[in-house]
């Protein structure tokens, strides 16, 4: 009697065990299917990746757009101080508001890196020296995203001649007449009043040196080839807005 009863509670104690699983089983897999439910992912579609994505703060200048473009540019950015570094030294200039699209063109240059590593690629001893060029393909790379073939329209002031420490924009000799500027390279004036005569009425002056005129005079007295080239670069380091 005492072994059949043992029996009936092992048997008993088989399906109450089973039950259990079954149940832990159940309960298992019901937590699974919902944190499975739970972390389905909505596809992300090619609109979602547009609007995460950082917009650029880099737009193509055209001639058709230049005005708009560096109006509204130069509204949203008043710098008119900066600093240039070189390894012979330090130039501080000041940008003119009376000529707000070269200001503007210039700050919109520096802040999206262009001047950097570029070069005063032109220097005559007692007229100027030029930057904003280089021979160095990253340079081509730059113009070609910022605006391959636009020119800034004249701003030229009347009665504002060159003079000592000027900043002008270079410009473009072939076909020309309007005095557009170059938007990628200025000068700087170091000559005498007596060689100004072509420049003035011809060249928009938008800036002036106030600080560093040793540093131009000594990059301008570098030796150069006979294209006005320095035989050793003189690297724009950096332009710093201030």
């Amino acid at each position: 009697m005492r072994i059949s009863l043992l029996i009936v509670l092992a048997i008993c104690s088989i399906f109450a065990s089973c039950e259990d699983n079954k149940k832990a089983s159940e309960v298992k897999t019901e937590t699974i299917s919902k944190k499975l439910k739970d972390s389905v992912v909505t596809p992300i579609t090619s609109e979602a990746v547009q609007k995460q994505a950082p917009k650029s703060s880099i737009q193509e200048i055209t001639n058709e757009n230049v005005i708009a473009f560096l109006t509204e540019y130069g509204a949203d950015n008043p710098e008119t101080k900066a600093q240039i570094q070189t390894q012979h030294g330090e130039l501080e200039i000041e940008l003119f508001t009376d000529t707000p699209l070269h200001r503007a063109n210039f700050i919109y240059l520096v802040k999206n890196g262009y001047f950097n590593g570029t070069f005063f690629h032109r220097v005559v001893k007692n007229f100027i020296i030029q930057g904003g060029n280089s021979d160095d393909v990253s340079t081509v790379r730059k113009r070609n995203k910022l605006g391959k073939t636009y020119l800034l329209p004249a701003e030229i002031i009347p009665g504002r001649n060159h003079s000592y420490g000027t900043i002008s924009g270079a410009k473009e000799y072939r076909e020309n007449p309007d005095n557009r500027s170059m938007p990628y390279e200025f000068f700087i004036f170091l000559g005498p009043q007596t060689s100004t005569k072509h420049l003035n009425g011809s060249y928009t002056i938008f800036g002036k040196v106030t600080k560093g005129m040793d540093v131009v005079e000594k990059i301008a007295n570098l030796p150069a080839d006979e294209g006005d080239w320095p035989l050793q670069n003189v690297y724009i380091q950096e332009i710093i807005l201030r």
